[in-house]
């Protein structure tokens, strides 16, 4: 039998998790009262044996953060706002909801594909468009930018809660993988920095770029915007492999963590984690954890106490943690 593996991403407010079965999103309101949303995960990536196998699993990573991650967001954002303490029933759909999804798909593909595109290209005509050059300068362009992004917005008081938010996600599943019980005093012993965070995936996933994007320049091509435009193609187009390898490297590298080798693989993501974690306040951390117990319940593994102790988990899977996806 497979590990399973649970993790999850910080929302406005709150944290979202998911596991095999279900996943749980747990906000704060306006007057103080958590609010947890729960529901099952149906698509086929999660329910079919399939989706588990090497390579493939990763892509379920990958929908975790374009679709269930943006829709959490926007749940999140609505709860936090609510004038009463009664559970809204917002749906996860919608023209609003899909507009907001596609806008923000926009946003990214310009800033981290069309701009390295383009400020290679110029960047190559000084030396005569060595594509190799070419190719390297797009791939470090992007994972400059992408790190004063994280960087910039880090500076944002709302921005700063949220990191916050992570930073609880992290001591949550890292209390729950110690065996350690889920209320705020024990889990904020634990770290801020999780070997499996989404913000080390999407560092695997610039750099792996880089080499598979490297062949990829089109520099034979007569018509300049006609290699540019399948230049672009071929990037969109890869990044599902991309986000597949990704996923198998962090799995396999946070499972030998002891190894040294496999410690120098993961050392920049965990430092990167320091612009996107902030250490929690407890009531954060109660949010963390009012959202993996439903998910936990949902897989059989614990009672939906907060109270809980070490779970007993003979005759069980092990438990481990993904990526959590803040994104």
């Amino acid at each position: 039998m497979s590990t399973q593996f649970y993790g999850g991403q910080a929302v406005i407010e709150g944290v979202m998790m998911r596991g095999r079965k279900a996943m749980s999103i747990a906000v704060r309101n306006a007057q103080g009262t958590i609010i947890v949303h729960e529901e099952p995960l149906t698509a086929r990536i999660y329910t079919r044996k399939w989706g588990q196998w090497p390579f493939v699993r990763g892509l379920a990573m990958l929908w975790d953060a374009l679709g269930l991650g943006m829709r959490a967001l926007m749940w999140s954002a609505d709860v936090a706002m609510q004038e009463d303490d009664a559970e809204e029933q917002v749906e996860f759909s919608g023209p609003v909801a899909w507009t907001t999804i596609a806008t923000s798909l926009a946003f990214a593909v310009a800033v981290f594909f069309l701009l390295p595109t383009f400020a290679s290209r110029w960047f190559a005509g000084y030396f005569e468009h060595n594509p190799y050059l070419d190719a390297v300068a797009e791939g470090g362009i992007r994972l400059i930018l992408f790190v004063v992004y994280l960087w910039a917005i880090s500076f944002l008081p709302d921005i700063r809660r949220v990191f916050g938010y992570h930073g609880a996600e992290h001591k949550t599943i890292n209390a729950y993988e110690a065996g350690d019980a889920l209320n705020a005093p024990s889990v904020q012993k634990h770290s801020v920095q999780h070997v499996r965070c989404g913000t080390s995936f999407l560092l695997y996933v610039l750099v792996i770029s880089i080499v598979l994007f490297a062949p990829l320049t089109f520099a034979g091509i007569e018509y300049a915007w006609l290699a540019l435009v399948l230049r672009f193609v071929s990037r969109l187009l890869l990044v599902p492999l991309v986000a597949a390898i990704s996923y198998e490297i962090i799995r396999f590298s946070a499972n030998h963590a002891g190894n040294p080798l496999m410690r120098l693989l993961i050392a920049p993501g965990l430092l990167l984690q320091r612009i996107t974690t902030r250490e929690p306040d407890d009531s954060m951390v109660e949010c963390a954890i009012a959202a993996l117990l439903p998910v936990l319940a949902a897989d059989g593994r614990v009672a939906a106490t907060t109270e809980t102790g070490p779970a007993d988990q003979a005759g069980e899977e092990s438990a481990g943690a993904t990526a959590a996806l803040s994104n």
